[in-house]
């Protein structure tokens, strides 16, 4: 089974720089890159089946393909920030910036697509919307995984409920254990799948008495939870307007997935995003809230679908 590998870029920021670590899986001199960038506290192995499954499809049709999945500043292993206040969509798209500047170093890039859940969307939006970015290729094909301009206040309440709040755990199992209870509106899945997801999600705890029982915490930096509890309702409405702005200058083939019983994405959003801007193309899926984790089968064909249908023509 093929895995990815481990890299980074350097980034700046206000008071230096931190690294940002990213997952290449598939052939790194390929010209055609899928940029996977993640959820709010999630990182960047979230898209091993998604990724793997694109690098098989790629293989078969004899062409080749680059997919690359960052893990998002203060998430898996990229560095922790100094200032919790560059926690923020823009900082996040800065980043991405750099990173595919070093990607487009490598080995220059002829096609560039975006797929992102949740907050990874959002950059995606912010990327896609502003068609002066100096990218090394206009976004082709863009994936919104259950988010859009408008997302729902009660759902931000719910996030900001437990986002930060990460605690100790004896084994990986208890961890994940621990975030079902705050994540199963990701709709069903099974032990060996969730263990999967959960896997990469903790990070053994320091502790410098070798003699002492092994421990595990989240992966991620609390302080991503400042400037997300930070912001009020008057203020994520105004940055709203300013999203839906964007949203009407993206020029990519969008796709946008909703779990039919998300509380993050209404219904009405996304039958707007259908009718203005890029007029997405909208699939649901049954049984599923915030979010759909593209891990099962027919959520993975139908973003794999839509990615590759030029490869395999």
């Amino acid at each position: 089974m093929i895995q990815p590998t481990l890299h980074f870029v350097q980034c700046p920021e206000l008071d230096g720089a931190h690294r940002m670590a990213y997952w290449q899986w598939g052939d790194p001199a390929s010209a055609h890159v899928v940029l996977c960038v993640h959820g709010l506290t999630r990182q960047g192995r979230d898209f091993d089946v998604l990724a793997r499954v694109l690098c098989e499809r790629a293989s078969a049709a004899g062409t080749s393909l680059r997919v690359v999945c960052p893990d998002v500043a203060g998430r898996g292993e990229s560095d922790w920030l100094k200032t919790p206040v560059g926690y923020q969509i823009p900082a996040y798209a800065a980043d991405m910036l750099a990173l595919l500047a070093q990607l487009q170093a490598q080995a220059p890039i002829a096609v560039l697509d975006w797929v992102g859940t949740s907050m990874g969307g959002l950059i995606g939006l912010v990327i896609c919307g502003q068609p002066d970015l100096p990218l090394p290729q206009r976004v082709r094909k863009l994936v919104l995984n259950d988010v859009g301009p408008t997302v729902e206040w009660s759902a931000l309440q719910r996030i900001g409920a437990y986002l930060g709040k990460g605690g100790e755990f004896d084994s990986v199992q208890q961890a994940a254990d621990a975030m079902w209870a705050t994540s199963s509106s990701f709709g069903p899945h099974t032990p060996a799948q969730w263990l999967a997801l959960s896997t990469p999600m903790v990070r053994p705890v320091v502790n410098h008495d070798a003699s002492a029982p092994k421990r595990w915490t989240l992966h991620y930096d609390p302080a991503i939870a400042e400037p997300f509890r930070a912001a009020s309702e008057t203020a994520t409405q105004e940055g709203q307007a300013l999203l839906w702005r964007l949203y009407d200058q993206i020029s990519a083939d969008t796709l946008l997935l909703r779990g039919a019983e998300s509380d993050l994405l209404s219904v009405d959003t996304a039958t707007a995003m259908t009718e203005r801007g890029p007029r997405a193309r909208l699939v649901e899926f049954k049984g599923v809230g915030h979010a759909p984790t593209l891990t099962s089968a027919d959520q993975v064909a139908v973003v794999s679908d839509f990615l590759m249908a030029s490869h395999e023509k």
